[in-house]
């Protein structure tokens, strides 16, 4: 440990850079996942199966979601690169057409999910008492795509100025609205019925659109945000410095997609065990990420310091600005490993009233607190890899990791017997044996760095 400190107290400037960024975007993102955890508590008391219906729902409709803010990566590369090599004409050229054109997926993914999300829920084995309580929350969730396009393009041109203050204060006014009408809507508070899972589908959607009223004001009146583009430059921009972006961005958003997808699987394997297997992962599930936002804010302020390190030419800036955040990454895996070792049952009582899902959840909670550490260099080494040009090298990665957790998980379940704590093994195995590969790579890319 007195290793990783002296890499921090050397490294000074890079850590203050780091953290510029990286500590918005960790409070904004973690104000966002404990209202999700409300929004869990709160229906995991109404009733215990909405926890299955809930990761049924979370992880398809969040793989698609997370296709859209994936492709929005390669725009992120190239304007970070564009700083560093101090391209300020390329830098309004890919950040204008990012924000003319990032809706149309979006779009096109609220239709999807309109007319087929019932069949996507049927083919992933959700049972005849979860799939009304899916449907009843997707109906009324699937209006946010609508402004995932905003949202994403924004997110990286903040991000990519250095100046992610403003989402701490985007997250609270989200969050807040969120929770507040969650208690009202689920429980039927101040005459409104009692609507249960779908009044916390309405919640989040009423809390996200008011959420990008304030997002939109911030972006437009800010004169700190100096890569975002003129009105000018966004009604001319054309569609080919987005597809060079997509370009890049594609392989990012199928390594989220490969990623979800093999998710979709292990909750297609959790649905064979019982009804509240989906339920447990989904309680565990949403308490990791309470570290890995943070966690991933951390890698995000990696991927943009590396793309200027490697516009720059500056190969201390790209090793040491990865050595750091995989310090600071850790820390944050031990402090969730430290309060979960201090009151796990407490914490999935949070969730559930269910004694048998409170006892058995102790494992799960020290399992995911494991996996974090494999995960955490997965993020970093990932984004460092990303932010010098090459995003098809993790995607490569995660083909391989998608296949090897599913198949492993298929042996721990379905051969070995080990119930639900298998895929949890599983997970654990795949993570660590992709973050000695993706090491391997980084280390080839800081000795022929140009």
């Amino acid at each position: 440990m007195m290793g990783k400190t002296n890499i921090i107290s050397s490294n000074k400037d890079y850590l203050n850079k780091i953290l510029k960024i990286a500590v918005p975007l960790i409070l904004g993102n973690i104000i966002s996942q404990i209202q999700m955890l409300v929004d869990r508590a709160f229906l995991g008391h109404v009733n215990d199966m909405y926890m299955s219906a809930l990761g049924n729902v979370n992880s398809p409709v969040w793989t698609s979601m997370s296709f859209a803010f994936s492709l929005g990566a390669g725009a992120s590369i190239l304007i970070s690169q564009s700083v560093g090599s101090g391209k300020k004409d390329d830098i309004e050229l890919y950040a204008a057409a990012l924000m003319k054109w990032s809706h149309v997926i979006p779009v096109i993914l609220f239709f999807f999910w309109l007319f087929f999300g019932e069949k996507v829920f049927m083919l992933m084995g959700v049972s005849d008492t979860i799939l009304p309580m899916c449907m009843d929350y997707l109906k009324y969730y699937i209006p946010v795509f609508l402004v995932v396009g905003f949202e994403s393009s924004a997110s990286v041109i903040m991000q990519t100025s250095n100046y992610t203050k403003p989402l701490v204060y985007y997250g609270l006014v989200r969050a807040g609205l969120n929770v507040l009408l969650d208690w009202i809507l689920i429980f039927g508070k101040f005459g409104f019925p009692e609507m249960g899972i779908k009044g916390a589908a309405i919640a989040t959607t009423i809390a996200e659109y008011l959420g990008c009223v304030y997002a939109l004001m911030v972006f437009l009146m800010s004169k700190n945000i100096y890569t975002r583009p003129s009105f000018k430059a966004i009604v001319k921009a054309s569609l080919k410095p987005y597809i060079k972006s997509v370009g890049l961005g594609i392989n990012t958003a199928l390594e989220d997609f490969a990623w979800n997808f093999g998710n979709l699987i292990l909750i297609r394997i959790l649905n064979t065990i019982n009804e509240k297997a989906a339920g447990i992962y989904s309680i565990i599930f949403g308490i990791e990420v309470l570290a890995v936002v943070a966690i991933g804010s951390i890698g995000s302020a990696t991927m943009t310091l590396s793309g200027e390190a490697k516009g720059a030419g500056d190969v201390k800036q790209y090793k040491q600005v990865c050595g750091i955040a995989y310090v600071l990454s850790v820390i944050c895996a031990v402090i969730l490993l430290i309060v979960c070792l201090i009151m796990p049952e407490r914490i999935i009582s949070i969730f559930s009233n269910d004694g048998e899902v409170i006892q058995s959840g102790a494992l799960y909670l020290l399992l995911m607190c494991v996996n974090l550490y494999g995960k955490s260099a997965n993020i970093i080494i990932g984004n460092s890899i990303r932010g010098s040009g090459d995003t098809k090298w993790m995607f490569i990665t995660q083909i391989f990791g998608t296949f090897f957790v599913v198949g492993l998980a298929a042996l721990f379940v379905f051969v070995f017997k080990f119930g639900i704590a298998g895929v949890f093994l599983a997970v654990i195995v795949d993570e660590l044996v992709r973050a000695f590969v993706n090491l391997g790579k980084f280390r080839y890319i800081t000795k022929t760095f140009v």
